[in-house]
């Protein structure tokens, strides 16, 4: 039998000096508030948090935020932050989004026979931009813990000074990082984590309230 050498891992490249300068400076960043005219209206705790999809109020016309979790599916107003609409016990065909091709789940309460899209767990995704220069990004300069970036016209930390063209809005280093994004109307901003959700809105009318498990 001829013995040969195992192969040889290939070691990681190092860091540029410009790379490591760019972690460096996201690592620098703290958390801070979104600028104007974004406003906070909720963050929830919701265990076992599994993803998140937006709606249109056929009301209203709020843009909603509707949870899916393991203990049931929850729906928001992203004007109010309110819970409006809750399911503890979906069936089982609908509990989760990935029993179906387009990882949708049933709408309940005001888009009840409605379908929306969810992004998370499984799979799928949200807006990251805006048509007006808004922009998210989520990076992970200190893995596994992820932080939520909003800019606005190019500012991402490439060029500019945090706090006026970027702002790192949420910092993951509590739980797992599972969906964030704008709504359609570029009106909302949702981050989901595996135990929270946290909503901005540009809106109208502001509001701010807090839950608990949706």
């Amino acid at each position: 039998m001829k013995w040969t050498k195992p192969p040889v891992e290939p070691s990681e490249p190092e860091l540029s000096a410009y790379q490591q300068a760019m972690r460096n400076r996201l690592l620098a960043a703290p958390v801070v508030p979104a600028p104007e005219p974004w406003q906070p209206v909720a963050f929830a705790a919701v265990g076992g948090l599994l993803g998140i999809g937006f709606a249109s109020h056929p009301g209203n016309s709020h843009d909603l935020v509707m949870v899916v979790s393991h203990a049931g599916h929850g729906l928001f107003d992203a004007v109010t932050g309110e819970r409006i609409a809750r399911v503890r016990d979906p069936a089982a065909e609908d509990s989760t989004p990935d029993s179906v091709a387009d990882l949708s789940c049933p709408g309940l309460g005001p888009i009840s026979g409605s379908r929306v899209h969810i992004a998370g767990l499984f799979g799928g995704g949200l807006h990251t931009t805006t048509a007006d220069g808004w922009l998210l990004e989520a990076v992970t300069p200190a893995w596994p813990n992820d932080r939520v970036l909003l800019s606005r016209d190019g500012g991402l930390p490439h060029a500019g000074r945090h706090g006026e063209g970027w702002w790192h809005i949420l910092h993951s280093n509590y739980s797992e990082l599972r969906a964030f994004g704008f709504s359609p109307s570029g009106r909302t901003i949702a981050v989901a984590t595996s135990s929270d959700i946290s909503l901005w809105t540009r809106g109208t009318d502001h509001g701010r309230s807090g839950g608990a498990d949706a």
